[in-house]
């Protein structure tokens, strides 16, 4: 008995548009869940790493006080000298970083929140003097949505 072998037109490989449409509907909702999340930890990853600078700025500005007795006018003497023999630095060895948002930090001495040394903030995600900004004081505000 002899089989036949023909393939069936009617089952070919592939996928139909439906099957594709449908894997695209799925994937955009997946993505519709997961994205409003992951943009939520986002925020907290930013704010997270805007203290950790902040803390470390304040160590190079504590060494550099330790050096010559009192506070830079300037982040900026913290990586150039200002001309004292007593100064040991850079004190921060890759530069002044900017905050997760690419903004300078504000550097205010005497400072007006801590008014016995200095105030060291970021402006936050709206870039503006607001309840949202990270600093080296005490805050109420909340930290993320």
């Amino acid at each position: 008995m002899k089989v036949n072998r023909r393939p069936d037109r009617r089952h070919k490989g592939g996928f139909t548009l439906i099957e594709i449409l449908l894997v695209v509907v799925i994937i955009g909702i997946l993505a519709g869940i997961a994205l409003p999340k992951l943009s939520g930890h986002t925020r907290r990853a930013e704010i997270t790493r805007a203290r950790a600078e902040i803390e470390n700025i304040g160590t190079a500005l504590a060494q550099y006080e330790m050096d010559l007795g009192e506070f830079p006018r300037s982040l900026q003497e913290l990586v150039t000298s200002p001309g004292s023999d007593r100064w040991n630095g850079p004190y921060l060895q890759k530069g002044l970083p900017n905050d997760p948002w690419k903004r300078p930090y504000v550097y205010v001495y005497p400072g007006q929140r801590n008014p016995r040394s200095y105030d060291l903030y970021s402006l936050g995600p709206d870039g503006v003097e607001s309840a949202d900004d990270i600093g080296n004081w005490i805050s109420d505000a909340p930290t993320a949505p």
